[in-house]
């Protein structure tokens, strides 16, 4: 049945495919303008709907950006926020308002005064960034890599190990967003969610089986997460890592089964998981539901983006015993051999009007 179901829905993919390609055509002919800015934009996106690890990768550039000395910022679409339009991420903003990854950035590097913005018009984002902090050295483009509007100096293409572009098809009977092509524009390839202990046999043959879509030269790296201690979802609980045992788990993100099989590695046995859309806006039904399958003491795990999406007060209202055992799961990203060598080079360096 799914190869029957295939076999319908190429003819719809081949024309998708071929729209997306005449789109490309145009902005490679130079017949749609791609705009290039004073400071180099760093693209982190992937050929292929769904999660594949954007948000980790991201932030880890960001860091490495501040390590050399960068002033970096921060530009994302704003997927599923409740606004419209280039906006600046501040203190009176949310998930609701920002959108949940964007918040996660803007949280997350508070202490570090990295500003984050949000525009469906990438080149408008820019714009505002700049306009608000021109002390900014480099601008890292989240899930902008079909977004040619905006041209980056550096291309970083993530593709996850379990569902490589070269094994997908364009949508509708894929998953991919355009042609496995697209991976031609990358500057980088990184192959993303793989296993840490992944053998040098199985990169290369993985790295082989992208060389044919990617250009001469282009390094393909492997990245595993690593996954930290459980934090307590509010911050002024003062808990004691839970023990191993029974446990909940709650994601409204696009691929959860990595952080099961960690938690399951750990000692946790997931007696129900919520498994909601990514980008689930989380409703009073759904801690009820999850309440429902609740025993007292139980520990119950989500993700640092969920957690963006689960701070509303009225949320908890009424499940303090709830709030009180919830916990969220930090997640790096962790280079496979000397992957990290080979890309911090290839990030931007530092201008002399930057120093």
């Amino acid at each position: 049945m799914a190869r029957l179901l295939l076999l319908l829905l190429l003819p719809f993919s081949w024309l998708y495919a071929g729209v997306m390609a005449v789109r490309n055509w145009l902005y490679d002919a130079g017949w749609k303008k791609s705009v290039a800015f004073a400071v180099p934009l760093l693209g982190v996106g992937n050929l292929r709907v769904g999660g594949t690890g954007k948000t980790p990768h991201v932030i880890w550039l960001v860091e490495e950006l501040l390590r050399q000395g960068h002033r970096p910022a921060i530009l994302s679409r704003g997927y599923g926020r409740q606004t419209t339009g280039p906006h600046l991420a501040g203190a009176a903003d949310s998930a609701l308002t920002v959108g949940d990854e964007p918040w996660q950035y803007y949280t997350q590097f508070a202490a570090q005064a990295v500003p984050v913005a949000v525009a469906e018009k990438r080149g408008l984002g820019v714009a505002l960034l700049l306009e608000a902090h021109p002390e900014t050295t480099v601008i890292v483009l989240d899930d902008a890599y079909q977004h040619r509007a905006v041209r980056p100096a550096l291309n970083v293409l993530l593709t996850e190990y379990a569902r490589p572009f070269y094994e997908d098809h364009v949508l509708p009977a894929g998953r991919l967003r355009e042609s496995r092509r697209g991976a031609a524009r990358a500057d980088v390839v990184i192959v993303t969610k793989c296993p840490p202990d992944l053998s040098e046999a199985a990169q290369a043959a993985v790295a082989q089986r992208i060389r044919p879509y990617a250009r001469p030269a282009v390094p393909v790296l492997f990245s595993a997460y690593a996954y930290g201690a459980p934090r307590p979802l509010g911050q002024a609980a003062k808990l004691a890592p839970p023990a191993a045992g029974p446990a909940l788990l709650l994601t409204g993100i696009a691929q959860p089964q990595p952080l099961r099989e960690y938690l399951e590695s750990q000692g946790y046995n997931v007696a129900h998981h919520a498994n909601l859309p990514d980008h689930h806006a989380f409703l009073l039904a759904d801690l009820d539901a999850l309440q429902a399958h609740w025993q007292p003491g139980w520990p119950i795990f989500t993700t640092e983006k969920d957690a963006t999406r689960l701070q509303r007060p009225e949320l908890w209202a009424g499940r303090p015993a709830l709030a009180l055992h919830t916990y969220t799961i930090p997640v790096q990203v962790a280079f496979l051999g000397n992957g990290a060598d080979v890309l911090r080079p290839l990030l931007p360096g530092r201008s002399a009007s930057s120093c």
